[in-house]
């Protein structure tokens, strides 16, 4: 299959190092956070994941609503991503998931209606189905 696109990026470090995009676009320092005992100041891989989602799913709406009579523009939705990172119980860990989106202009089940629409085409939520638990919360405004 013909990738649509492909992001390259380089990981040094882990948790302490530094991540960069080939196109040189995405440069950044990584921390442990402050409540995993690091020191904090620096993004780190759930803030990461949290952001490429809550882009996505965003985009994931408005692209289910294009043929629709009811669009979503993008000045129409706010995404706020949340992801938590779980112990397994077995020594490892998990992924938990939460998904606040705002869509102006929509009765509240059609607003529900869409976001799930959206959750079945967003390349993350396709990713982490049945491996991370996504809890959606729609509001409308």
């Amino acid at each position: 299959m013909s990738h649509l696109y492909t992001a390259k990026v380089t990981a040094i470090g882990g948790r302490s190092g530094t991540i960069k995009s080939d196109d040189g676009i995405l440069d950044l320092p990584l921390a442990m956070p402050k409540e995993l005992g690091g020191k904090g100041g620096a993004t780190n891989p759930e803030q990461l994941f949290a952001a490429g989602y809550a882009a996505c799913f965003e985009n994931a709406v408005i692209h289910v609503t294009r043929a629709q009579a009811d669009k979503v523009r993008d000045n129409d939705i706010e995404v706020v991503g949340e992801v938590g990172l779980v112990s397994n119980g077995q020594g490892g860990f998990n992924l938990a998931v939460t998904l606040d989106v705002a869509i102006t202009g929509l009765e509240q089940a059609k607003a529900e209606e869409i976001v799930t629409m959206a959750h079945a085409v967003c390349p993350y939520s396709n990713a982490i189905r049945g491996n991370v638990d996504v809890k959606l919360n729609v509001t409308t405004r």
